[in-house]
């Protein structure tokens, strides 16, 4: 009798069901073989496949990222919505990620860490060709551009014009047959001044104990400058500070190279024209002749510029007469007046040990004659340091006795004080900060600057809002505080202490989380109102001196320097010159664009104009030496000293601590001309001895900043003892020293001069 058995179909050693077979052995298919083709390879994809990727500074190692796999979202956008919806699906969902990824990151990203994509940016422009060609013109006749670097084509001048500050130089003598056209505009100058004497500065033995002081008058070749320091030429910051220190002659008893630096001097003496002998002049007909512009472009003068939206062109550009350059030789003074050699810094709230140390950094590296007897007058131009304080908050209005508050505040602060003894007078100067005179002060803003008055505090875009109420009280309590009696003092004192969170209120950052945003704001204004009112050069006050900066001064051009990697300013060296074209242009521009003067904004103002080379943008290797190391940049062949965050500065590592002791301040970014600690206000240099130690002259100050740094002990207990000292010094720590030994007769300077008192 037959019957009928069921028998389960056996599963495979992959997991799928064993095909059913017919009589013969051979497998059936249902209709369904594609469909289960596509599933069985949808099972067998991943969704995330990894990829490698180059890590930015270190060559021999990569980083291994898990990224979506675009086959398995296809399959499934096909498996799960069909050929025609899928595609369609996917790209909406990432286009709302990525929205959804931006809202968040401008929703809830801290205040200094919001940016902005650079795509879609909308144009900054307000000036059109013609303003833009007389702004070039204007800073090339006066002596500003020293430069060869090709002027944008974007500019559209027609001819080349003077320029008074470069030599002139042969023109080629190709036969015109052989020649290229000209284009249609000119990109390069036509030089027409002194010649230059490029110097081999060296110290000369025996005396090679110190590096030789600048040449008065001498001139850094900023182009020779950037074609060795230039990152996005590929160009190492410690390649970068050997040419700066062997061109200087800051290899003294190390020169280790052998053989002509011809290429590596950067350095040169301009000769007056009653020197040299002008060249032949050949014709330049069919050299530089631009061909005749087409009719078309004529129509449209602004064509290929994009203005700003919802503005009209601004009027023409009132200029004052052109400068004249003279050599330094040449000139019936050391100091040129048309470029006064300023430092000038900002400083907001109690006066502490960062702008003390920018001022003995100052007093250690600059010319300003303080190793001579004070009847004797150096035969070169003494720079000075104007340190502008702003005596409250940023948003507030000084008081009628608010100088002499200032001056009073600065005589009993032991880190201030030292610098008011006469002997400093002529180098160090104390100004005080008024913002509504400081505006009133820039013509081309005077009239108008009031009209923003509730959105002055704007950073890229980032305005904060201060009310006037709160800029009348803020006035009422500093009048309150200058009156004697005690209970308008504690009234005062207790306002204070109810409101010093209040970030209209903060006078400094005493912390991290207590950041003083306004003044930062404030600041990035103010520099580019005292370089255009007053000329020089301006510093962030976390800036400390490495160098003289002879050579700098000799260059007439402006100049900022690089925002690490990116094609930015960064505005914490800033020189300007004085009442210029170009900052006619920057204020004017500025003003049609909410004041903002943030440094990224200042980029895309000149980006828009085209007036980049009149700013020029140094490599921050002169300024800035640790800023790509501390991005993850160029570590596989670091500077030294070799930081990874800018905190090393103040806490060395451990393995890196025999450095500071050993080495110095010859150790410390060697060739540099400044270094740029970033922020880090809260943080003490010399955490074992947190009090000005400039020896018996200022005994009283260094009395009442022990007593506050040590409340819990008495003066007959402060005893200094070398193994009560920190075991490892930091770098902050070997500076602060290095500067004080100096005041204290200790030792000299870093050019073995010194000081006279």
């Amino acid at each position: 009798m037959s019957s009928l058995n069921h028998f389960s179909v056996p599963q495979r050693a992959n997991g799928y069901l064993e095909k059913s077979r017919l009589t013969n052995g051979l497998p059936t298919y249902s209709s369904s073989a594609v469909q289960e083709k596509m599933h069985r390879h949808t099972r067998s994809v991943s969704w995330t496949v990894p990829v490698s990727v180059p890590i930015p500074g270190v060559r021999t190692r990569r980083l291994r990222l898990f990224v979506p796999n675009p086959i398995r979202m296809q399959q499934f956008s096909l498996f799960r919505f069909g050929r025609r919806r899928g595609p369609l699906i996917v790209c909406l969902l990432l286009i709302v990620s990525l929205c959804t990824f931006f809202s968040f990151t401008r929703r809830f990203g801290p205040e200094e860490k919001q940016w902005t994509p650079s795509f879609g940016e909308s144009s900054t422009l307000v000036f059109g060709r013609e303003d833009i060609q007389r702004i070039w013109k204007w800073e090339i006749a006066s002596g500003h551009y020293p430069s060869k670097r090709e002027i944008p084509e974007q500019v559209g001048l027609t001819s080349p014009p003077l320029n008074p500050a470069l030599p002139p130089r042969k023109v080629p003598t190709i036969p015109s047959r052989f020649r290229p056209p000209p284009g249609p505009v000119a990109t390069t100058t036509r030089g027409d001044g002194p010649r230059r004497v490029y110097l081999d500065v060296q110290s000369q033995p025996p005396s090679v104990a110190y590096p030789p002081r600048p040449v008065p008058g001498s001139v850094a070749d900023l182009d020779v400058i950037m074609e060795h320091c230039d990152f996005s030429q590929g160009k190492y910051v410690r390649d970068c500070l050997e040419v700066l220190r062997l061109g200087a002659g800051l290899d003294n008893g190390n020169h280790m190279r052998r053989g002509k630096i011809d290429e590596w001097k950067y350095i040169y003496m301009e000769q007056g024209r009653e020197n040299f002998t002008e060249p032949a002049q050949i014709s330049l007909a069919n050299v530089i002749a631009p061909r005749p512009v087409e009719s078309a472009a004529i129509q449209d003068p602004n064509a290929g510029l994009t203005k700003k939206r919802g503005v009209e062109w601004e009027a023409s550009l009132p200029l004052r007469s052109t400068l004249q350059h003279v050599p330094y030789s040449s000139l019936p003074t050391p100091c040129d007046p048309e470029n006064p050699r300023l430092f000038h810094m900002f400083w907001t709230g109690p006066f502490t040990d960062k702008p003390y140390l920018a001022l003995l950094s100052f007093l250690f590296t600059q010319n300003h004659g303080l190793h001579l007897k004070e009847d004797l007058e150096p035969d070169v131009c003494r720079p000075e340091f104007w340190l502008w304080i702003n005596p409250g908050p940023a948003a507030s209005v000084p008081n009628p006795s608010a100088l002499n508050d200032m001056y009073e505040q600065l005589k009993t602060n032991p880190w201030a004080a030292p610098f008011l003894h006469p002997r400093f007078k002529d180098a160090i100067k104390f100004k005080l900060w008024n913002t509504t005179d400081q505006l009133d002060g820039i013509p081309e803003l005077k009239d108008e600057w009031r009209e923003l008055r509730e959105t002055l505090f704007n950073s890229g875009g980032h305005i904060i809002n201060v009310p006037a109420d709160r800029s009348k009280s803020a006035e009422a309590s500093a009048s309150a505080g200058s009156d004697n009696s005690t209970d308008s003092a504690a009234t005062t004192r207790a306002v204070e202490k109810s409101d010093e969170d209040d970030m209209l209120n903060r006078t400094g950052s005493k912390s991290s989380s207590s950041y003083d945003r306004l003044s930062v704001i404030l600041s990035d204004m103010a520099r580019f109102v005292l370089c255009h009112r007053f000329g020089g050069i301006y510093l962030d006050a976390d800036t400390i001196f490495l160098r003289d900066w002879e050579e700098l001064w000799g260059w007439e051009g402006a100049f900022a320097y690089r925002w690490s990697r990116l094609e930015k300013y960064n505005t914490a060296v800033l020189r300007m010159n004085k009442n210029s074209a170009l900052g006619s242009f920057l204020f004017r521009t500025a003003l049609k664009n909410g004041l903002d003067f943030h440094p990224m904004t200042v980029s895309r103002y000149t980006k828009d104009a085209h007036i980049e080379g009149l700013l020029l943008r140094l490599p921050d290797a002169l300024f800035d030496s640790a800023w790509l190391n501390t991005e993850v940049y160029q570590r596989e062949r670091p500077p030294q000293p070799y930081f990874t965050e800018f905190a090393d500065f103040f806490n060395t590592p451990t393995q890196n601590s025999a450095a500071p002791q050993a080495l110095g301040f010859e150790g410390f970014f060697r060739g540099a001309y400044s270094y740029h600690f970033h922020n880090f206000w809260w943080k003490p240099f010399d955490s074992s001895r947190n009090w000005p130690d400039l020896g018996p002259k200022f005994a009283a100050g260094e009395r009442a900043a022990r007593a506050a740094a040590n409340p819990d002990s008495e003066p007959e207990e402060w005893v200094d003892r070398v193994v009560d000292d920190k075991r490892d010094l930091d770098w902050a720590t070997v500076l602060k020293r290095t500067f004080e030994s100096y005041v204290r007769g200790e030792r000299p300077n870093m050019y073995g001069e010194w000081l006279q008192w």
